[in-house]
């Protein structure tokens, strides 16, 4: 594993994260969208005449995509779809979802704040996520939360989503600024692919993923989007 190289500086520093790239998952990482995505998907099997799903288990599926939870949300139902109505299904949802995107969506408790200051320290910020883009800018905008990035690129904008290192290096610009990465998610996607760019990872624990964080072999692990900055050292002391 690669791991960033940087030079010691003094905690008075005015730009204490200057040169260093943050490429941030989106879902499950900066915003919690499970509510709003398991809405959906209960809005899409009710078409069907079934329940609301399980939310536990339909919160743990997001990083899966639509289809999956539609999918599983019918297995859960015991309701057999053919191909042809999944797909229905799936068109339905994802115009439903980008017509109430942020209906229940929030940023997780600290991100604000910590992209301020890393701002503020310096850093360039960018959203690396396989939400389509053309969904992901929405939900920011509408979050208020657009100006913090200098680039937001979606798995469907990418050569290949991640775990492709392709992604990460086409959201911060350049693969040649590896050394300068950082790749902070809460799924096996966002840490294969750090792995792949070999750069390090951080993964935020509060997030969907269903493995466990021992098995991903971030970095390092956090509870707390908020811990990010506080943490930066030990990541260098991998080096």
């Amino acid at each position: 594993m690669f791991y960033i190289k940087s030079e010691k500086r003094p905690l008075h520093h005015s730009k204490p994260y200057e040169n260093l790239i943050f490429c941030f998952d989106l879902d499950g990482t900066l915003v919690d969208t499970a509510p709003d995505l398991v809405r959906v998907t209960n809005e899409t099997i009710a078409k069907e005449g079934l329940e609301p799903t399980h939310y536990k288990t339909a919160r743990s599926e997001v990083g899966y995509g639509s289809r999956v939870l539609i999918k599983n949300a019918c297995v859960r139902a015991r309701r057999k779809l053919s191909n042809s109505r999944l797909d229905e299904l799936q068109s339905f949802f994802l115009e439903r979802y980008a017509e109430t995107i942020a209906e229940h969506s929030l940023p997780f408790p600290g991100v604000i704040d910590t992209l301020h200051t890393l701002r503020k320290g310096g850093a360039r910020l960018t959203v690396c996520t396989n939400k389509p883009g053309y969904l992901a800018r929405p939900l920011l905008r509408e979050l208020g939360m657009t100006h913090f990035f200098e680039r937001i690129i979606g798995g469907d904008e990418a050569p290949k989503a991640k775990p492709d290192a392709r992604h990460i290096f086409m959201a911060v610009g350049a693969e040649g600024a590896r050394k300068h990465i950082i790749m902070v998610g809460d799924s096996y996607p966002d840490i294969r692919a750090a792995h792949n760019a070999r750069v390090p990872s951080i993964l935020m624990r509060y997030g969907y993923t269903q493995v466990k964080p021992y098995k991903l072999r971030p970095t390092l692990s956090l509870d707390h989007f908020k811990d990010i900055p506080h943490c930066l050292s030990q990541i260098y002391e991998k080096s």
